[in-house]
């Protein structure tokens, strides 16, 4: 059996925490011939670990996307990177799965979409909390109507403090944004994603620079204190979207904020049948879904409670990464649609950017 030849751009933390054990838990589905990074000591130490023989390494992507034996490109830069480099795969006539979000801005999203609707490639974005137990089992409950009309919504990715203290997270030119753009993405995909709701009518949103800047904010950080000199984002943002039908989602995204409760990549979906909670980040021990509703007279709670992990600091790839990561290979191999379409991606994209500018121009943004 052939196997998809695989080339990462991009060899730094999302690529170890993520990709590579991913791939290397779908060994039977690829292979990576190619690695790319600018800092070219970390392409050849990836290659060595992870590399089929003779795998190619280079700091030029050009170069990655000009070898014939690549099939696919797994984009793991800086978000203002995205669009460039995708653009230019999708013209060499390389699959692309590209790391969230799908870029930093709706012009060079659109841009992306554009190329890829011209290639006949295969295009996804990495949103694999949408391959968690939990979240499968509330969109299939959404797609079969369990819930009814569901109208109002919350979107959840707050840490009380936990600021990645490494790579460019804290660097506006490379990210675009701080943790709206990084963990706010993700619920808002996993939000959008069982609503089925993609019509945006509204947004607004307010962006925080309140504790980046203060030494006295980094104590108890997860991972341990940040320069406030160097803390160039957003600290804490909120979003109100409101959809074409009526149905509003509210979005709350952090890496710090003097907050109890931790919920990141989480949802709350309220229906005219049912609702239902995700609860998941650093104030939960393990996921949970659960679902409340009126039953025989009472106000009822069904709980389920399946064990896994959010985050990749562990390095282990993750069950949902590695389901990701399968069923985006068997797409390439099989010419079958991967799970998340790059028009969901794109409206994700396209609200982010909207909160951004609602808050700096300090009005509703129309779309």
């Amino acid at each position: 059996m052939s196997k998809v030849k695989v080339a990462v751009i991009g060899c730094g933390g999302i690529a170890n925490q993520k990709h590579f054990p991913a791939l290397k838990n779908n060994g039977d589905l690829n292979e990576i011939v190619s690695f790319c990074d600018i800092k070219l000591e970390r392409a050849q130490e990836a290659a060595k670990e992870f590399g089929a023989e003779g795998a190619q390494v280079t700091a030029d992507y050009r170069e990655v996307l000009a070898n014939p034996a690549v099939e696919a490109v797994h984009i793991c830069t800086p978000n203002v990177a995205h669009s460039e480099i995708a653009i230019a795969a999708f013209a060499a006539k390389k699959h692309v799965y590209c790391e969230k979000p799908m870029s930093h801005s709706t012009e060079e999203a659109e841009k992306m979409v554009e190329a890829w609707k011209k290639s006949s490639m295969k295009f996804t974005v990495g949103y694999q909390n949408r391959f968690r137990a939990e979240v499968q089992n509330l969109h299939d409950a959404c797609k079969k109507g369990d819930l009814g009309d569901i109208y109002y919504a919350k979107a959840h990715a707050v840490r009380r403090r936990g600021v990645p203290t490494w790579g460019v997270f804290m660097d506006k030119e490379a990210q675009g944004g701080g943790p709206l753009i990084d963990i706010g993405t993700h619920a808002l995909d996993i939000t959008l994603w069982c609503m089925n709701n993609y019509d945006i009518e509204s947004v607004s949103g307010s962006v925080f620079y309140k504790l980046g800047g203060l030494q006295q904010a980094t104590e108890g950080n997860l991972f341990g204190p940040w320069n406030p000199d160097t803390y160039e984002v957003e600290d804490s943002a909120v979003g109100f979207v409101k959809m074409k039908n009526g149905a509003t989602i509210a979005l709350e995204a952090s890496w710090a904020l003097n907050i109890l409760e931790s919920r990141e990549a989480s949802t709350t979906l309220c229906g005219t049948l049912a609702g239902a909670e995700i609860h998941s980040g650093m104030s939960y021990g393990k996921n949970e879904l659960i679902y409340n509703r009126g039953r025989n007279g009472q106000l009822m709670e069904e709980t389920i409670s399946p064990v896994g992990g959010v985050a990749y600091f562990g390095g282990g790839g993750g069950e949902e990464g590695t389901i990701d990561c399968r069923q985006w290979l068997e797409a390439v191999k099989n010419d079958t649609e991967p799970l998340v379409k790059p028009e969901e991606a794109l409206a994700v994209t396209k609200v982010l950017d909207a909160i951004y500018k609602s808050a700096a121009e300090n009005k509703e943004i129309k779309f």
